[in-house]
């Protein structure tokens, strides 16, 4: 398996047809596969040799895919930087797997200064964006024009294809080790898994350093189907995209109910939207109806999985989400696994648990990744017995549908008690007033731990802490109720869309010998 297979396939059988398509650029699969050609040949000038990583700081671009395929086209491994992160962050990751070239764009040439003081690996820059290259960088469209191209490598199998940093996390980011087959296996499961209802164009506008955003683009070359890409998140650039012809687009929950709650939604005709795939974190089942009620003639496909599973074990397809008697229960799973994918259920001390038992999910199969760069203490801990051990908590019911209750970490401990906290979640979701909630333990003299809750309630509603706990009441246990509320006007949230539940646990925790983040 490698991942170039998919360009020497559409520029024989679809050379005429668009590969990409960003803004007024375009690009046949035959022009997209001579420009990843050249680049290979760029960066192998510049001093790429196989297996080198080589970054890319940007928002999505066309020249961003150019990027992965040119990478690998060239025989070495992508290391996609995380936009959020400071400058000091870019820094550790490119020295940690020791990345000497660095591609960046307009939004992030202002950082190269300080990333050249703080980074002891990198060398070059190659400046990719519209505008002029800074001192000290390479023009990007220079060095293709001078460049010739050059025969695929084809580093494939084991082969490593691409460092991707986990962020959102305690402690230093880990790079996640992620090969060929990780990468190509998953995309042809995910493919297999998703039907499509006809030929397809896909909105590709998570970001693209982000596992989501760069396996929806793989998929798309795997599919031969067109790709619209968005620099960022925009609800009338992702309508205006799917009135103007785009059949698919992959969003995260926080990204579904911005486009659907925008003021100028019924402004646009999203009726040809036949595929919204979703994932990267839980959704409530509110937003979920909302969502399907706004793209009647949409099927829903979830998504569950992690940087470490390259990205997907397990999906509920469409049919899941279909009415009828089960339909409840089924849009409350994760789906079931897919067809690459072991899954089981274990306890504290690695055995399986039995059916509907809680445990924590781990996973074995050709998309689970090599190991983290330069921590083995930390991969032989998550690669236990063969297996990846996901940190999420989760169950298998009797049909054989997984269920995700909530991460490991974010399992609060009240009294003797187990809270999940996604179940309260959901609950303080059902609340037309709330916009966006997050649900945590902090300090309590009394319980250890306490349910506390953070809102972010909609535009021009009123809620008092009384009645969001009098409301939880009438829904779940008493002692899975928050004991207290908190109301904010944003959550700390990733580039992916994820809640960073750790920044609002960190002011209750700090100076404690216990914590729970």
């Amino acid at each position: 398996m490698y991942l170039t297979q998919p360009l020497h396939k559409g520029r024989r059988e679809l050379p005429d047809v668009d590969a990409i398509v960003f803004g007024e650029e375009r690009a046949t699969y035959a022009q997209f596969s001579d420009r990843v050609s050249r680049l290979a040949g760029v960066l192998r000038k510049l001093g790429m040799q196989p297996g080198d990583r080589v970054g890319m700081l940007s928002l999505n671009s066309m020249k961003y895919v150019e990027y992965f395929y040119g990478v690998w086209w060239g025989g070495g491994a992508i290391n996609a930087v995380n936009i959020r992160w400071s400058a000091k962050e870019v820094a550790y990751s490119l020295d940690d797997c020791d990345t000497r070239i660095l591609l960046v764009d307009d939004a992030f040439a202002p950082m190269v200064p300080m990333l050249r003081k703080e980074s002891k690996s990198l060398q070059t820059v190659v400046f990719c964006g519209r505008g002029e290259p800074g001192p000290d960088m390479l023009s990007y469209e220079a060095l293709m024009a001078d460049a010739e191209p050059v025969e695929d490598l084809r580093r494939h199998g084991d082969d490593l294809a691409a460092v991707m940093y986990t962020g959102g996390t305690t402690g230093m980011p880990k790079g996640v080790m992620l090969s060929h087959t990780n990468l190509f296996a998953n995309g042809l499961s995910a493919i297999g898994t998703v039907p499509r209802k006809g030929p397809s164009r896909a909105i590709v506008v998570t970001p693209m350093f982000h596992v989501a955003g760069c396996g929806l683009a793989l998929q798309c070359m795997l599919r031969q189907t067109t790709q619209v890409i968005l620099p960022m998140f925009d609800e009338v650039a992702i309508l205006q995209a799917i009135q103007d012809g785009c059949t698919d687009v992959f969003l995260v929950p926080t990204m579904i109910k911005r486009l659907v709650d925008h003021p100028r939604f019924k402004e646009f005709d999203v009726s040809g939207l036949t595929m919204l795939l979703y994932g990267a974190a839980p959704i409530d089942a509110a937003l979920l109806e909302h969502a399907m009620k706004a793209f009647p003639n949409a099927d829903f496909c979830q998504a569950y999985g992690m940087t470490e599973l390259s990205p997907t074990i397990a999906v509920l397809p469409p049919a899941s989400h279909e009415p009828g008697p089960q339909q409840a229960r089924l849009l409350r799973s994760a789906g079931r696994p897919v067809m690459i994918a072991e899954v089981r259920i274990v306890d504290a001390d690695d055995n399986e648990v039995p059916v509907g038992s809680v445990g924590e999910i781990a996973a074995r199969g050709p998309m689970v990744m090599q190991g983290y760069w330069n921590k083995p203490e930390e991969t032989a801990s998550a690669l236990r017995n063969g297996w990846m051990h996901t940190g999420d908590m989760g169950y298998v019911d009797s049909d054989g549908l997984l269920y995700v209750v909530d991460r490991k970490k974010d399992m609060i401990v009240t009294g003797g008690e187990n809270v999940y906290s996604a179940e309260v979640e959901n609950a303080i979701s059902k609340l037309e007033q709330v916009a966006l909630c997050a649900v945590i333990g902090v300090p309590d003299e009394k319980w250890g731990e306490r349910v506390h809750a953070v809102l972010v309630l909609s535009p021009g509603a009123e809620l008092e802490a009384e009645a969001v706990i009098a409301h939880c009441r009438e829904l779940i246990a008493g002692y899975k109720c928050p004991r207290s509320v908190e109301f904010r006007s944003e959550l700390p949230l990733s580039a992916a869309g994820k809640l960073q539940k750790f920044q609002l646990r960190e002011p209750y925790w700090a100076g404690r010998d216990r914590r729970v983040a």
